[in-house]
């Protein structure tokens, strides 16, 4: 379990219990050379002011593909929750007062999928995560990868339960740790000010690793798989709308997962 010195305000019954009902993937273009010029903001003033206000922060990430990209994910137990904690953290003390600093970094942030966990269990646990203490610089472990598949209608239950007793299960057994498994969430933005990407049909899913190395190897291994090489990987492509968005992420200094 988290303890007080290594953990912020953030709910104790949230943490030990599934997280999160509702979560934002965020990802974010800032201009070039401010990147940790955000995170070094984000993680000195925008954590715990967020948990504060009832939000779960949950990750902090650079894209490893894209220098001016920064991803980051929270959660909420329902979307009333969500509005009224958007509310409170925006009208609140601490961004008012660092508002300013942080968007101009930000060449765009309305890149944000609103997410729901795909079926029973299957969003994030943060009851072993435990977060670096407020003033840490130290580089974090691990390596993320967020993987998207875009379908044209709705993700069905039908492909939900095949990833889940499928696809699931080879990729864990070739070195993927699948952190959680999310769908598009179709409830009316009731907050309004922040947009979110709309008309869009999503399946999720986040996977840790040691290391990059660690994740090139599964990658290997995976297209050892005769199963996944001969039928697998061209039945799940042929059912998505285009290419998956393949999403490597090394979290910032502070962030909770992985």
């Amino acid at each position: 379990m988290l303890t007080s010195s290594d953990t912020t305000s953030l709910d104790k019954s949230i943490m030990a219990a599934e997280c999160c009902n509702i979560v934002e993937l965020r990802q974010y273009v800032t201009y070039p050379g401010k990147r940790d010029a955000l995170i070094s903001l984000f993680e000195k003033h925008f954590i715990e002011s967020q948990e504060e206000a009832g939000i779960c922060v949950l990750g902090q990430f650079r894209d490893i593909n894209d220098p001016y990209r920064y991803t980051w994910l929270r959660g909420f137990p329902n979307m009333d929750a969500r509005k009224q904690a958007l509310t409170d953290f925006y009208s609140g003390k601490t961004w008012q007062a660092y508002r300013n600093e942080a968007n101009a970094t930000l060449y765009d942030n309305d890149d944000v999928l609103l997410l729901r966990p795909a079926s029973a269990g299957s969003g994030f646990r943060l009851c072993s995560c435990t977060r670096p203490a407020p003033d840490s610089t130290a580089p974090r472990s691990g390596f993320v990868v967020a993987t998207v598949y875009h379908f044209a209608q709705e993700v069905t239950s039908d492909f939900i339960n095949k990833f889940n007793e499928r696809l699931m299960p080879m990729f864990e057994l070739h070195g993927a740790h699948i952190m959680g498994r999310f769908v598009t969430e179709k409830s009316h933005n009731t907050f309004e000010r922040l947009p979110v990407r709309e008309n869009v049909n999503v399946f999720v899913w986040f996977a840790s690793y040691p290391d990059r190395a660690a994740y090139e190897a599964y990658m290997a291994r995976l297209a050892g798989d005769a199963l996944w090489r001969d039928k697998a990987f061209a039945d799940l492509y042929k059912s998505l709308q285009g290419w998956p968005e393949i999403i490597m992420l090394e979290p910032a200094s502070r962030s909770l997962l992985p």
